[in-house]
């Protein structure tokens, strides 16, 4: 069982990379660059993360959506936002990404 848990989980590490962009801060040069970006992303991300909430089911509308899906698909990308954000936050110390999806990130990027 914990050779299936050690495959399963070095399999997700080589696949994150596919599913997901680096966050914007990543481009920074210096160590201080990156743990400035890093605290900033995380603080935008954990503070405003609440506004997926609405911007959502803005997008979905302008795009001829059903508005309900975008309701769901908004508290959905909040929470993840906001959590990912917050774990930005905590440990922008230490340069090693966790990158949001970007479809959901508050950059755009």
């Amino acid at each position: 069982m914990k050779k299936i848990i050690s495959l399963a989980i070095v399999f997700a590490m080589f696949l994150a990379p596919l599913a997901f962009a680096a966050s914007p801060w990543t481009e920074g040069k210096t160590y201080g660059e990156k743990a400035v970006g890093k605290l900033g992303y995380g603080l935008t991300n954990t503070v405003l993360g609440w506004t997926k909430i609405i911007s959502t089911p803005n997008d979905y509308s302008s795009a001829g959506k059903n508005v309900w899906q975008g309701v769901g698909q908004g508290l959905i990308d909040a929470g993840v936002t906001t959590v990912l954000g917050a774990v930005h936050l905590v440990t922008f110390p230490i340069p090693a990404d966790i990158p949001i999806p970007s479809d959901v990130n508050l950059s755009g990027k």
